[in-house]
């Protein structure tokens, strides 16, 4: 069963010990090259162009907002999809949702990530497609970004979460 705890930023999968299932290993060179290509889609798509970005902010184009809400949809359907016709995972354990309290660490934590966003034209999942395409100066985001994991990481218990 996979559950979601409310306490903490991360999914935790319980294991079963005593279970005689062998999980078989992927090689590394699967996960390389569905990276490789979920890149590819990052870059032909424009969601990693900084011009796209910065009209997005800028309410020039719609691009952006119809990726995004498309991703959104798409991810609402999966989850009533999941809960509707109760799909398991892979292994055969039952996904399950928890409802999450509000924050407002959350309006603080957003525009915080809005403005890093806006600034550097990047967020965390395209900065490898765009280094991939030769804007190494995305490097100094890359490397901002490793930082500000570390710095959440021990300010994280006087947070308000």
């Amino acid at each position: 069963m996979i559950t979601i705890n409310n306490n903490v930023d991360y999914e935790v999968k319980s294991l079963d010990v005593n279970a005689n299932v062998q999980e078989k290993k992927q090689p590394g060179i699967v996960y390389l090259i569905v990276g490789i290509l979920f890149g590819i889609l990052l870059v032909k798509s424009e969601v990693v162009s900084w011009f796209r970005i910065q009209e997005m902010f800028r309410f020039q184009s719609f691009h952006m907002y119809g990726v995004i809400g498309s991703a959104v949809a798409v991810g609402v359907l999966s989850v009533w999809i999941i809960k509707k016709f109760n799909v398991k995972t892979i292994q055969g354990e039952e996904v399950t949702f928890s409802k999450r309290k509000f924050s407002n660490g959350n309006i603080f934590g957003g525009l915080l990530f809005g403005c890093g966003w806006a600034l550097t034209g990047a967020c965390p999942g395209p900065l490898f497609a765009q280094i991939g395409t030769g804007a190494f100066a995305v490097g100094v985001t890359l490397l901002s970004a490793i930082i500000g994991t570390w710095v959440y990481g021990l300010i994280r218990e006087r947070l308000p979460h």
